[in-house]
Parts: structure tokens; sequence; C-alpha cells
């Protein structure tokens, strides 16, 4: 059984599993019914930060357009345009013995494309959840599910992996941005001109 987060909560990841090298993170989403003219297309992005909470440099955002970190230690398994069927509507690779040492975070965030100009926010989306699965044996080992009502949050961080004290752990955080992804590009230290 996995263990289900709530907003706020931490838990070790590798303590009780020392083993664990490999995981997949899933995050997945719903639309509500309603119409806004425009398709919803949501993105999964992972900040490899360091100590300072920043991200080193440009390479340690993994997003749709970078998707593969120069240590192959996160990937990015690709975009998904409608969030359409159940499951995982994005996943992201990590292999946590090839995280770099100056890395010492890996934030997992969820944004809204192009949410300006469509209209769009959090407030429309619902049944959001991140997960993570030890990838060797396909088992679920945390789940969060948001069950926060985002109203105007057009971007959200939904967890993130920490090293602490040599171990790994998951924070659960849920916490709502406006401006999408470039005020979370901007919060994590890289500039989008």
């Amino acid at each position: 059984m996995p263990i289900n987060l709530t907003k706020g909560q931490k838990v070790d990841l590798t303590k009780g599993n020392p083993g664990l090298k490999k995981i997949m993170v899933g995050l997945g989403w719903d639309v509500n019914a309603f119409d806004s003219g425009a398709d919803f297309d949501l993105d999964a992005s992972a900040f490899l930060l360091g100590e300072d909470g920043k991200c080193p440099s440009e390479k340690e955002f993994i997003f749709y357009g970078n998707l593969t970190h120069e240590s192959e230690a996160v990937q990015h398994m690709g975009d998904n345009l409608t969030g359409e069927g159940e499951g995982d509507d994005e996943q992201i690779l990590v292999d946590l013995s090839l995280i770099p040492a100056n890395i010492s975070k890996v934030a997992f965030t969820v944004t809204i494309y192009d949410s300006d100009a469509r209209g769009q926010n959090f407030g429309q989306v619902s049944n959001s959840f991140i997960r993570i699965v030890d990838e060797s044996t396909g088992q679920e080992l945390i789940r969060y599910d948001l069950g926060e009502d985002f109203s105007i949050e057009t971007a959200v961080v939904v967890g993130e992996l920490y090293r602490h004290s040599g171990e790994w752990k998951f924070n659960a955080i849920g916490s709502g941005f406006q401006g999408g992804l470039a005020a979370l590009c901007a919060h994590y230290g890289i500039d989008v001109a």
C-alpha cells in the first residue's frame, strides 16, 4: 500500500527502501467539464535545485523543451497535450544514484500552458495527484492527492524530493503560483526571456 500524504507532510523515501535507486514520478489530472473554448495542456516539469533553492543553470530545468538532464538522473517521458484517460498524464524518471552532489532538491511542478491567452487556471482542474513508484518493482510507494481548490493559480509546486542526512525524502508541497511557468522559473532562479 502506498503512503497517502497530506499537504506539508514529509516522508522518508530511501531509509525504508535501502535498495531504492530508480523511481518513476507520475503526475495526473482531470479537467472539469466546462468549455473554455480551448484545450487544456498541463505540463509537468522538474527543477534540480542547489542548497540555495535555485537551479545552478538552465540545464537543471527539465521540461518538454529539455527532456533529459546531462547527468541522466532526471528524464521527462514527454509532453501529453490533452490529459485524456486514466492514470498518469506525464511521467518523470529519476535515478537517485545519478543526481549530482551539488543538487539537494528536485521540485516537481505542473503548469498550464498558455494559461493567460486561454483564460485557464487550476480552479478548472480536479483530481490532481503525484505518485512515486519503485521502477524496479512497479510498486507505488507514495501518493499525494492535491485536494485543495486552487482558484486563480496557473502553476503548482506539487512536491519535492530532497536530500537529508544522506537519504532522500519527499515533501508534499501543493503550493500555487500565479504567472504560470515564468513565475516558477523566476522563483527557482531561471531567467526566461
